[in-house]
């Protein structure tokens, strides 16, 4: 396995490989890898010729109270977990790599980008779309791998990787779950013992929403006042949002008469957890 931190030599390595017909998948993450990121790496190993895991925290879809600080990193234990997942390449480039001096072009999705997660975090999805821009440009891989639990975040890499023809096939995977339910996330590490149970109310709600629809509940206001209700009433949460959303155009839903995407974000002690399921 190589790790290479220069995108010039990244794009170089990745040019060699097309020249050969191998097909290169793209998994990029912020590394502190978890069983999530590793079923990632195992599709790319098994559908690609070279599975290539990027590893960058990104600052500019962090905000100015946010935790990029003290955000979860260990390259060791993370480029192990890659070697043993058969991982090709790890690209690991410093932020003046990514952002050199003068830097000044943002990659905007307007709609997709605009509710849930945009309307709570301003800039994010911009620091989002444009780092995965640069990263596609610098890897030029086939496929992109990214995980169902960032819901949102899919659907604005798919819009601009569309409309910016990039030529790159977007893939979403389903969530991995921990054996009590709690979608996995690097954030996770944040949960004291005491607060692990309380962050079980996101997947909770969502077998709750589940079993409304499934009982003949339509109307989302209903079906969103008694998920509310679910996790307000369990010690040391606040809610961010609970919406029904369209699952392809995020407009908000008003019944659920057929799927629609139940997203939730909810902080739990110094955790800011997100998880979704389709319903209906």
């Amino acid at each position: 396995m190589e790790v290479i931190s220069a995108p010039e030599a990244m794009t170089a390595w990745s040019e060699a490989r097309r020249k050969q017909d191998r097909r290169i998948a793209l998994v990029p993450t912020m590394g502190y890898l978890h069983d999530g990121h590793l079923s990632l790496i195992r599709w790319a190993v098994e559908r690609a010729e070279d599975a290539v895991v990027s590893i960058f925290v990104n600052p500019t879809q962090f905000g100015p109270q946010e935790d990029f600080g003290a955000y979860p990193r260990d390259m060791e234990r993370d480029l192990a977990l890659c070697r043993r997942a058969g991982t090709r390449v790890v690209f690991a480039p410093e932020v003046e790599d990514m952002y050199p001096a003068g830097f000044q072009t943002v990659v905007s999705v307007k709609e997709v980008s605009r509710p849930l997660c945009g309307a709570t975090r301003p800039g994010h999805f911009d620091g989002v779309a444009t780092v995965v821009t640069k990263l596609f440009t610098i890897v030029r891989p086939h496929w992109g791998v990214f995980g169902e639990k960032d819901y949102q975040q899919l659907l604005v890499i798919k819009r601009f990787t569309r409309d910016l023809n990039l030529g790159v096939e977007v893939v979403g995977r389903p969530t991995l779950r921990e054996p009590d339910g709690l979608a996995m996330s690097s954030r996770n590490k944040y949960l004291t013992p005491e607060q692990r149970p309380s962050a079980l109310s996101l997947s909770r709600s969502l077998a709750l929403a589940e079993e409304l629809v499934a009982k003949g509940e339509r109307e989302a206001e209903s079906i969103l006042r008694k998920i509310r209700d679910m996790i307000e009433a369990t010690p040391g949460t606040e809610i961010d949002y609970a919406e029904l959303r369209d699952p392809e155009t995020l407009v908000q839903v008003n019944r659920v008469d057929k799927p629609a995407l139940l997203a939730l974000a909810v902080k739990v002690g110094r955790a800011r957890l997100i998880d979704n399921r389709i319903i209906g």
